[in-house]
């Protein structure tokens, strides 16, 4: 005899640090902010337990710092980070290019294009914010169809800490047209059913995403002094 077994839904400090974690992403909280923990569990309508929960989640995927009679703070990339993750990336990406365009159906293919007119339409606008959305999801897609579990869980994990940037290097003069015929260079790679070229053009992305960070970075500083 079969039971009824009832499947309970995400516990409330889960779905807070989804929003939280929503909110960070697209730096509605930025890096280096403060997190005030009351202020934001009253305008969650929600006590400080499950808004605690919630930080200490997020505390645990190094989204945000938990410092002892400092309080919580959104966490900020280092420069050893991100010359450590883009690296990183790129390996795994290129990889997971290789194994996409490898396995890709010609429903898939068309996917991948329709993407990419998106891209286009925002690169033409000049649209930084919406490209790097329409960025995100072109990685995401190449990712889903190379079917391969280990990579997902690998990149889902280091992915997070990618869009704390937010595709800043983007507002590097120029940079915008790069990445986007880069984009244009992996869907030939698609069309031509050639994995090795996609691996290539994918690593390369990143790397050149990470140079062109390193650039922008480095004259917002000097702008500054």
């Amino acid at each position: 005899m079969s039971k009824n077994i009832q499947i309970a839904s995400p516990a409330l400090y889960q779905e807070v640090a989804a929003r939280l974690r929503e909110r960070i992403y697209t730096q509605d909280l930025k890096p280096g902010d403060a997190i005030d923990e009351q202020a934001l569990a009253a305008e969650y309508g929600i006590s400080r337990t499950p808004m605690r929960e919630a930080l200490k989640v997020l505390h645990a995927e190094r989204l945000v710092v938990l410092e002892p009679r400092r309080g919580c703070f959104v966490a900020e990339l280092k420069e050893q980070d991100i010359d450590e993750l883009f690296p990183l990336m790129a390996l795994l990406e290129g990889r997971c290019a290789y194994e996409a365009v490898k396995k890709a159906k010609p429903a898939d293919i068309r996917r991948v294009e329709e993407l990419h007119k998106k891209l286009e339409k925002y690169a033409a606008a000049n649209d930084v914010d919406k490209y790097f959305e329409q960025n995100c999801l072109c990685h995401e897609l190449v990712q889903k169809l190379a079917g391969n579990y280990w990579l997902e869980r690998v990149i889902n994990d280091l992915r997070k800490f990618l869009k704390l940037l937010r595709g800043r290097q983007l507002q590097l003069p120029g940079r915008l047209q790069e990445s986007l015929s880069e984009h244009r260079m992996l869907l030939a790679a698609f069309q031509n059913r050639n994995p090795a070229a996609a691996e290539k053009i994918m690593h390369d992305h990143l790397v050149n995403q990470h140079a062109a960070l390193i650039i922008f970075d480095r004259e917002k500083k000097n702008k500054a002094v």
